[in-house]
């Protein structure tokens, strides 16, 4: 007899049906899996043997053989095992044939016939409610993930013998109800709690821009001498970005399901991500890739932060692959098996020290580095690369006084406040667009958003003269202002917004 279930796999981060095939029929006992499998699911024959066993079922003693079409498309996973284990219990005639029309089943099985865990469960649901499945079985402890899509029936399975009851229709079907979970206090993040900006003596200059460049989402290059301070302010800036909306945290989750780095209890990302990898990190870790490709750091800092410390100590070609995806919001990845896309709008945010020994400008400190040393460690950092950060900061020593005094500064809180209804005015700004906040802006929202007075006009034809700024950094300077502008709550771009826009441009001029 044969019986077909239909599962799903991811690749990248969509989901494409696979049809298990069971045939049972006379002959020696064996069980053979074919389509391409790869050693997880070709280990699945002992792993549904042995559950189906210690569920109370009868295992048939003939020739078993398993089909997961498309043939030609490589199976990687445990996924597959529940599904394989109910089309042998079709196939031997323990379930009735028509027990899962409209339904989609996934789900890795212990050897006691429990269902455990299996990552990139969201794209999966996502496509089956694309594809009009009515029903989703998935693992229990994958269940509040696969229910933040509405529109679909899912089904939360703890054991294959539950789901045989279930389906058999002995046992009520366990339907989760769809919740977005859209509520959760800001310390439940994706990396460490952020530092209030209340903490951080000092560097009133370099929070106005931090808290600039969380309004706008911009880039931002922080360079400054040991002990300065840089580190303490990228960490501190998570503290001040605005809430995900819906979307964005589905988006985000997305990655993390597929990346299986979703933290336990937590089915929707609620915070921004922070990502700060070592400068050690290799090419594939910061793009992605890998035999079947997986999301790099790029795409786990998908509408978050992707913090690079020490920055010219980083690899040449790892910084030199950020900047497409910096200009494009996404990185593409070519492979034998086909090209993938993901997503990677992040909000770059870097810290370096002038030079080797870290003290060149510093004034208490002298350099014990020659010119030559100086211009090769500045020049790690290519022009482009450069050219695509939005604001350079030069970040001073804190003075004594300013250490040693108890009065706290300006917190987070506040901050994130004005910076929350700034990111207002750009959603409705943008609203009916894909686009979120100012950095998203391409060529055209520029000149429809960012239009100039005579005033202004006279300005930025200085500046271009005077620090010959590129095509790139005009409207990147045109953006910067335009947020500075929404943070001022003004509609129209003043003389103003611009000269401080260019004033976080022209940090730039303090390597020379």
């Amino acid at each position: 007899m044969l019986a077909k279930v239909r599962s799903c796999a991811v690749f990248g981060l969509d989901g494409y049906v696979i049809e298990v095939e069971v045939d049972y029929a006379p002959g020696l006992a064996s069980f053979t899996v074919v389509g391409l499998p790869d050693a997880a699911v070709k280990e699945s024959a002992e792993r549904v043997r042995s559950a189906i066993r210690n569920s109370g079922f009868r295992f048939p003693t003939q020739r078993i053989t398993v089909n997961l079409a498309p043939a030609d498309v490589r199976k990687v996973g445990p996924a597959y095992d529940l599904p394989i284990a109910i089309g042998v219990l079709i196939a031997s005639g323990q379930m009735a044939p028509n027990a899962l029309d409209e339904t989609l089943v996934v789900g890795e099985l212990a050897l006691d016939g429990n269902v455990r865990h299996v990552r990139g469960v969201l794209p999966m649901v996502a496509f089956a409610r694309a594809q009009g499945f009515r029903r989703v079985c998935v693992p229990e402890a994958d269940a509040s993930e696969a229910a933040l899509l509405p529109d679909i029936e899912v089904v939360a399975v703890s054991s294959l013998g539950e789901l045989v009851a279930m389906l058999s229709g002995s046992r009520p079907l366990r339907v989760v109800p769809h919740t977005t979970h859209h509520r959760a206090p800001r310390d439940l993040t994706l990396a460490m709690p952020p530092t209030d900006f209340a903490e951080i003596k000092g560097q009133e200059s370099i929070k106005r821009a931090l808290e600039v460049a969380a309004a706008g989402g911009h880039n931002v290059l922080m360079i400054g001498s040991p002990g300065a301070g840089k580190t303490l302010l990228a960490r501190a800036l998570p503290g001040i970005l605005p809430e995900l909306t819906l979307e964005e945290a589905l988006d985000v989750t997305r990655i993390y399901s597929v990346a299986d780095l979703l933290p336990p209890g937590q089915p929707l990302v609620q915070a921004r991500p922070f990502r700060a990898p070592h400068h050690t990190i290799s090419h594939a870790g910061m793009i992605g890739g890998g035999r079947v490709p997986r999301p790099g750091e790029v795409s786990l800092a998908h509408r978050g932060v992707l913090f690079l410390d020490e920055l010219p100590e980083f690899d040449a070609r790892t910084l030199e692959v950020l900047r497409q995806p910096m200009e494009d919001k996404v990185v593409v990845i070519s492979r034998a098996a086909g090209t993938l896309t993901f997503p990677a709008n992040f909000q770059l945010v870097a810290a370096m020290n002038p030079c080797k020994c870290g003290w060149y400008g510093d004034p208490t400190h002298p350099c014990t580095c020659t010119p030559g040393q100086i211009s090769q460690y500045q020049k790690r950092i290519s022009g482009p690369l450069l050219d695509r950060i939005d604001i350079h900061l030069h970040v001073q020593r804190v003075p004594f006084d300013k250490l040693a005094d108890l009065r706290p500064g300006e917190p987070s809180s506040v901050i994130r406040e004005r910076v929350q209804q700034a990111r207002a005015r750009q959603l409705h700004r943008f609203r009916g667009t894909p686009l979120l906040c100012n950095a998203d802006m391409g060529v055209s929202e520029v000149r429809q958003h960012c239009k100039l007075d005579d005033a202004g006009h006279n300005l930025m034809r200085t500046a271009m003269n005077q620090f010959q700024l590129s095509a790139r950094a005009f409207h990147r300077v045109l953006k910067v202002a335009r947020t500075i502008a929404d943070l001022a709550g003004s509609e129209r771009i003043t003389v103003t917004h611009l000269a401080e826009a260019l004033q976080y441009r022209q940090q730039t001029l303090w390597f020379s």
